[in-house]
């Protein structure tokens, strides 16, 4: 990719925090000794014949400490000073990363993150100017961009065909977090939808930036790679698309889904019926197998023995491996083996190409503390709802659904979940909407300045217009452009303005999200502040979403094994 750089390290070195453990064979966490440690404690493990009489090792695991050491197991834990502690933290650490991270499975391939600086050196790393955020985390919702490319780099890869392809969006899913972090929405876009691509500003290897021209009618996959394309092409188009903001991408090629598949383990998959593909040299038996490396491949781009052998159902394939691996990443199976983890975190940092603004570990670990907030049980994979492209006799490609689309996009905009969250959770939601009831103040005594922050051109001036003339909004005034764009629609005012708020929030059709109060001001005597942005599409459309998803879009829960059919 274009404007490519590597990881700095800046950090502390991790070598220093794992060891090679010689009675497992595998890397543990080194417990942090603080410096206060005698010589004799910190040297390495005796040759044979020679016995430690050090009470503080714990790299291989202690063992019960033989008669007359002189100190029991309760002293020697005291003598430690606690240093279960820090390790503790380090695990919770590495579930955020390991667990949670596991999202980040394109094409079947799932990633972790570690906290140490050693896999900053791994990451490669894109800059998409403004097509992203450039903020790791923040108080509102989180969109991020997961793209599998079908590039055949890496071993065996050629026999995939297209073997000079340079990458092209071949597995997209845009990752929405709630803004409270209780639930999270995955939508995979198909890589055969019919779209335009707006025209995307590209950084150059010399720094220079290179405009590359939009295409309208296009397939989708065709937003990167193809003319020279970046990740921000892609994420302008998706933006395009969802009237989502796309805040980070993540991406991946083949063979980051062989190593990865790998270096957890294996992940667990079910057949409903025996496959034996030509294509993809899939070979397994009815029932659950385990899978990884070449298997695990050939198992996320196998498309002729599923469903009626489009991509959509090979969409629904991958959907079922991106959950069973994040089981599997969240499991005791896993967290509890630091070998493991290490081996995953090393693979994935190598697998990943991300956006400068998460360009880091330090970067990727204060994101993954974000998404460890989730419960699996929350998470809902959904394909964006198309049909066949009417403009073909025999359809290949695909179109939204435009209802059913509008309809899904509505929701993720409004920040409304897919799943069922916990009574104490859906208690937060609950006080969120309380903002919502009170007084209302009369249509006359509203004050709002209208600026537009979307992507619609005179949007200010019309919704203006709109609230004066047709809903008594007589003190609405347009204020044209904001300083910037911003993905939804927001609207500012004082705790003495709740009920002219609550009054506009009812004629526009806002959502308790759009809502955002500021410190005691002026009061009635100055002008709220409603910014208008991708999500507004027009005067007199609701921007808020629908409470429901379409009954019939295709989903799943992240939390539950299926077998593919």
């Amino acid at each position: 990719m274009d404007a490519h750089s590597r990881g700095r390290a800046d950090e502390i070195d991790p070598a220093d925090q794992w060891v090679l453990n010689p009675q497992t064979g595998n890397y543990e966490l080194r417990p942090n000794h603080s410096g206060r440690e005698s010589s004799a404690s910190s040297r390495a493990p005796e040759g044979p014949g020679r016995e430690s009489t050090s009470p503080r090792r714990e790299v291989p695991a202690q063992r019960s400490r033989p008669a007359g050491s002189g100190r029991s197991r309760k002293q020697s834990g005291a003598a430690r000073g606690g240093r279960k502690q820090p390790a503790s933290r380090r695990r919770k650490a590495l579930l955020w990363t390991g667990g949670v991270m596991a999202f980040v499975v394109v094409a079947g391939s799932a990633g972790a993150y570690a906290l140490y600086q050693k896999f900053n050196g791994n990451l490669d790393t894109v800059d998409v100017g403004d097509a992203g955020s450039g903020s790791v985390a923040g108080d509102g919702p989180l969109d991020i961009l997961v793209i599998g490319t079908d590039k055949r780099t890496g071993e065996g890869n050629e026999g995939y065909g297209d073997k000079g392809s340079t990458g092209h969006a071949d597995t997209n899913i845009l990752f929405h977090v709630s803004e409270d972090r209780t639930n999270a929405t995955a939508v995979s876009i198909p890589r055969d939808l019919i779209t335009d691509i707006p025209d995307c500003t590209t950084k150059q290897p010399d720094g220079s930036e290179k405009v590359i021209p939009g295409t309208d009618n296009v397939r989708f996959n065709v937003s990167l790679g193809q003319q020279g394309r970046d990740p921000g092409c892609t994420m302008r188009t998706v933006k395009e698309i969802t009237g989502l903001s796309v805040d980070h991408f993540m991406m991946v090629d083949f063979n980051a889904v062989k190593t990865l598949s790998t270096a957890v383990g294996g992940v667990k998959i079910c057949l409903d019926k025996a496959v034996d593909d030509a294509d993809s040299h899939l070979d397994l038996p009815a029932g659950e197998s385990t899978v990884q490396g070449e298997d695990a491949l050939a198992f996320v781009r196998t498309r002729h023995s599923f469903g009626n052998k489009s991509d959509l159902d090979r969409i629904k394939v991958q959907q079922q491996f991106i959950g069973s691996m994040i089981r599997q990443m969240k499991s005791d199976d896993t967290l509890t083996d630091p070998g493991k983890l290490f081996k995953l975190a090393d693979a994935a940092t190598k697998a990943l190409t991300v956006d400068s603004g998460i360009g880091s570990i330090k970067k990727l670990t204060s994101l993954a503390q974000e998404l460890g907030r989730i419960d699996t049980k929350n998470i809902t994979f959904v394909t964006m709802p198309v049909k066949d492209n009417p403009a073909e006799p025999t359809p290949v490609t695909v179109v939204p659904e435009p209802e059913k689309s509008a309809q899904l996009f509505a929701m993720m905009r409004s920040d409304t979940s897919l799943t069922e969250v916990k009574k104490k959770e859906q208690a937060a939601r609950s006080k969120q909407e309380a903002v919502l009831e009170g007084s209302r103040a009369e249509a006359a005594d509203v004050r709002v300045d209208v600026l537009n922050g979307g992507d619609l051109s005179g949007a200010a001036g019309a919704t203006a217009d709109w609230l004066r003339s047709g809903q008594g909004v007589v003190q609405a005034e347009n204020k044209a452009n904001a300083p910037a764009k911003i993905s939804r629609t927001t609207l500012a005012y004082t705790p003495d303005q709740a009920d002219q708020a609550r009054a506009l929030a009812d004629i526009m059709g806002l959502p308790a999200t759009a809502l955002k109060q500021g410190k005691p001001g002026a009061g009635v005597t100055q002008a709220m502040v409603l910014t208008l942005g991708a999500d507004f599409k027009g005067v007199g459309i609701p921007v808020t979403g629908p409470a429901k998803a379409p009954d019939d879009i295709q989903r799943a829960d992240a939390d539950k094994a299926v077998c593919a059919k």
